[in-house]
């Protein structure tokens, strides 16, 4: 591509930042819609850490019509029950995952690793991907968007897609500062992984204490962790800072039992470990001209409810609703924002029964929740409460 203004007789262009799930997702359908997508990712390739997802329903959907569901199914995690322990590590409640799946539902779990690996691997070929890069300024008029990158020569696209997480550069640059839009929801989620296999491929672990949770998850020959942790917003907090990160994880933690000192050994030699706010995002529109956003840089639904689920369903319905109007592209995303807000505004307004399930505030919170287990399917209260105990995914990085 040429940088000059892309108004020509070819395909438009659009800009999408961020490679993570819902990016690779849009170049696909755009892609296959006559479009020329590039997505511009700020790391230098594909993301080696993320916890387990699952891919259901609408994202299902978008999948099998991707042909990529089969090698999504192949990449599952082997992982068939939740089993909730105390401090001495013995078990005080268990939910088999089948209980927790929708009757009939085409679904697989798989880590988003794994899930972007093969969103990108499907787009690749039709999409020009530009890593190690970053958006740095956009200014738009009547015909197009003039961008420049960190790295990259400025350039001009038709329509710019911020699809680049909860800290968008996109959204900051195109709406205005985060503080506007992002608020923080009590809590805060760290994960990091390590390259050794769990004593049992089937069973999360999982352990509670007043207003802190952690948990390991096995995929294949390696553990994830967890911390989730109640907490008012930490003053001074970088969400790239991986030292602080220690420390804050470390200080919330410290005392515990279960394997807690293990894992918190594990946090201090960790080479990456990621901890952010588990907040809301919301923004009265989520398009700004030629400007959109899409997955958590729109809506972010954080820790608790099918962000995965939701950034590839939105880029399906995007990517149609620009193809059907490709000369009115304000409409398209007004028809976008119409249709997705049904999606993900339930999933923001449970955040907080999905976090009083999750990280109780007290010791009888936590027995309650755990009766509630051994009591399923009969405690109804507890329904996808798999969604509410693992960390959907690791957010892309501001300005990716």
């Amino acid at each position: 591509m040429n940088a000059t203004t892309s108004q020509t007789s070819q395909a438009p262009t659009v800009l999408i930042s961020g490679a993570g799930v819902g990016g690779p997702t849009l170049a696909y359908w755009l892609a296959e819609r006559g479009f020329r997508p590039t997505v511009v990712e700020r790391a230098a390739g594909l993301r080696t850490s993320g916890n387990p997802v699952d891919v259901r329903g609408p994202a299902a959907a978008v999948a099998e019509r991707m042909g990529v569901m089969d090698r999504l199914r192949e990449a599952a995690t082997e992982v068939t029950a939740m089993n909730f322990v105390n401090r001495s590590g013995r078990t005080v409640g268990r939910v088999p995952m089948r209980a927790l799946q929708q009757a009939g539902a085409d679904e697989v779990e798989v880590t988003r690793t794994d899930l972007a690996k093969i969103l990108y691997e499907a787009s690749r070929d039709s999409a020009e991907f530009l890593f190690d890069d970053t958006i740095t300024s956009l200014r738009q008029d009547d015909d197009g968007v003039d961008v420049t990158f960190e790295n990259a020569a400025p350039r001009r696209f038709d329509l710019v897609i911020g699809a680049d997480g909860q800290h968008s550069m996109t959204r900051r640059l195109a709406f205005g500062p985060e503080s506007r839009f992002v608020s923080h929801a009590g809590l805060y989620v760290a994960t990091m992984q390590w390259d050794e296999q769990a004593g049992n491929q089937q069973d999360v672990m999982l352990h509670n204490t007043p207003g802190r949770l952690v948990s390991v998850h096995p995929v294949h020959g390696r553990s994830l962790a967890a911390f989730i942790f109640r907490s008012p917003a930490i003053e001074g907090f970088d969400h790239r800072d991986i030292a602080q990160h220690k420390r804050i994880v470390i200080d919330a933690y410290a005392g515990g039992g279960w394997r807690l000192p293990e894992l918190l050994d594990r946090v201090r030699t960790a080479g990456d470990l990621w901890l952010d706010s588990v907040s809301k995002v919301r923004l009265d529109r989520w398009h700004n001209g030629r400007i959109a956003l899409l997955g958590d840089a729109a809506s972010s639904v954080s820790l608790f409810g099918d962000g995965s689920t939701m950034a590839m369903a939105g880029a399906y319905t995007l990517a149609e609703e620009l193809a059907a109007t490709p000369a009115d592209p304000q409409a398209a995303f007004a028809r976008y924002e119409t249709k997705h807000r049904v999606l993900v505004d339930p999933k923001q307004d449970s955040v907080g029964a999905a976090a009083a399930l999750m990280v109780p505030q007290t010791h009888a919170g936590i027995a309650v929740r755990n009766m509630a287990t051994r009591l399923w399917p009969v405690a109804t209260g507890v329904s996808r409460l798999r969604d509410r105990l693992i960390p959907s995914r690791r957010p892309a990085t501001e300005g990716a």
